[in-house]
């Protein structure tokens, strides 16, 4: 079977088509960065308008990258939410269009569900159950994953997302759009360990996160007095060291105590070296191993969706043939269920 899925949730346009018999066929991306550097985040409007214009182009070169032609699309799959209302608006339109042109069956997929299961498309793949640990700009959070739809919240960020404490700290350095990956390279030429800052519910006895107070700590440091931007390297390595610290403990307590033994990383900040270097390092101590996702899979992509799509039709979900449009911005993934 041939899944067409589309990503377009926020600030990235992605298409691919994912074959359940012979895997990932072709996949394209296209990153609105330069679109949206000179405000210094991400402008709605701007994003959706650039989904419409690159979609079309995308979907066209991922079929001939494949080798298929359109009408050999089996389903389409498309990011139905958590996001921006009206650049999930163009995804879904898109693909409920051709879905219906084509007659075959769309399907909402759950942007985070993407995430949480694209490490199963890697050549390493985890076996059912393991914990996942989705860091990304708006969601930290570890889950119990028993199968596709079979999720159980372990614990999750009660205000700033890691990778949103990331976005926020950048600025703050005075570093451009987007911040985290300019943050993770900056502290990389730092030294840990100049500046005391707090690990956020690290001892809280339970699985949730608190990133807020830390990005306030950084401000603290560089609206105090004597404060120096040559300073900024090792401020910028000893946030990421707090963000680690606590992400690594939580996500060994919670292997602990689900009794599991396989974490799945997935989501932006999955792909920070840091954290990977940390994760790794304290799994193998423990005889435990920790699963990732390809590289260029780590951020928002199509292939993800794609592969999602794939998983809940084999799993029994019928999905619609009727051009239904439906998304949902704010969608808690606890809320999905076995299909």
């Amino acid at each position: 079977m041939k899944v067409l899925g589309i990503e377009s949730s926020c600030d990235e346009t992605g298409v691919a088509l994912y074959d359940s018999a012979r895997g990932l066929l072709g996949h394209r991306v296209h990153s609105q960065i330069d679109l949206h550097a000179a405000y210094g985040g991400v402008v709605p409007e701007l994003a959706s308008r650039d989904h419409i214009r690159r979609l079309p182009l995308l979907v066209r070169e991922t079929l001939a990258e494949a080798g298929c032609a359109l009408s050999e699309i089996d389903a389409l799959a498309y990011t139905a939410g958590p996001g921006l209302a009206g650049a999930l608006l163009v995804g879904a339109g898109a693909a409920e269009a051709l879905a219906l042109a084509l007659d075959v069956p769309a399907l909402p997929i759950h942007h985070l569900e993407g995430h949480l299961l694209s490490p199963l498309l890697a050549a390493d793949a985890p076996d059912f159950p393991f914990v996942a640990l989705l860091v990304s700009g708006g969601h930290t959070q570890l889950m119990r994953v028993t199968g596709v739809g079979e999720y159980e919240l372990l614990g999750e960020s009660l205000d700033d997302a890691a990778g949103e404490a990331f976005d926020k700290t950048a600025k703050l350095l005075g570093l451009g759009y987007p911040g985290g990956p300019q943050l993770a390279a900056l502290a990389a030429t730092g030294s840990a360990g100049r500046f005391r800052l707090p690990r956020p519910m690290l001892n809280s006895g339970d699985l949730d996160f608190s990133f807020s107070g830390l990005k306030t700590a950084v401000l603290n440091v560089v609206s105090a007095p004597g404060w120096q931007a040559a300073d900024a390297a090792d401020l910028a390595a000893d946030f990421q060291q707090a963000v680690v610290e606590v992400l690594v403990r939580k996500a060994l307590a919670a292997l602990r105590s689900t009794g599991l033994q396989r974490l799945v990383v997935a989501g932006g900040v999955g792909a920070n070296r840091e954290l990977r270097a940390q994760l790794d390092r304290a799994a193998a101590r423990r005889g435990w191993r920790v699963y990732y996702p390809e590289a260029e899979l780590c951020t928002d992509n199509g292939a993800m969706i794609a592969f999602a799509g794939a998983l809940r039709l084999a799993a029994g979900a019928g999905g619609s043939r009727e051009g239904r449009i439906a998304i949902r911005p704010r969608w808690p993934l606890a809320e999905l269920m076995r299909p």
